[in-house]
Parts: structure tokens; sequence; C-alpha cells
């Protein structure tokens, strides 16, 4: 599980500082660096705080928090669903993979 991942990547497509998740998750701007930096392991209500702060549902975190080893069974192409799904909650659009010209 990489839980800091899943928590900047939510506050950065959300656009929220950290000193803004921290007021709202009653937790240091110093404490949201170090999870966000994997220096530290919250507890499952700080994430929920954090969650919360976000705007966020815990589930989209664990989502987004999953490695490939973490998810065990489950279809590799599902996995990817799950996590597109999870960032298009976020209003997240990814680029477009094909190359081609600019449309214009």
């Amino acid at each position: 599980m990489n839980v800091g991942h899943a928590i900047r990547l939510c506050r950065t497509q959300l656009k929220v500082s950290q000193t803004d998740v921290a007021q709202k998750a009653s937790c240091s701007v110093s404490y949201l660096s170090m999870l966000e930096n994997n220096k530290r392991d919250p507890t499952l209500s700080t994430l929920t705080k954090i969650a919360r702060a976000l705007h966020v549902p815990i589930g989209v975190l664990f989502v987004l928090a999953s490695e490939h080893e973490d998810l065990g069974n489950v279809d590799k192409r599902l996995a990817g669903a799950l996590a597109q799904s999870a960032l298009a909650s976020l209003g997240y659009k990814p680029e477009p993979k094909h190359a081609g010209g600019h449309h214009g």
C-alpha cells in the first residue's frame, strides 16, 4: 500500500494545499508531509479525517494506494479500471495515449 502517494495524488488533483488538508484533518502540516512521503503510517482514524478533509470517500484512497501485490488475485484490467474510476471521481483527465497530430 502506498497511502502517501494516494493522499498526495488526491490533494494535488483537487488543488488543495497541505495546510488546508492538515487544518481540516486536525493534524500538522509536517505530519501530513511525512504521510505523503511515506515516512509515517497513519491510523485508520487519521486516514478517515484526511479523506473527509479532501471530500473523498476513504475507499478512493485505498484504491489509489493499492499496488499490484496488494490486490492478490484481482484481474489487472479490473484493478486498472478501479483506479481510473477513482481518479475520474476527482475530476482527473488523463492525457490521450495515442501519438497523433494536434487538433486545432
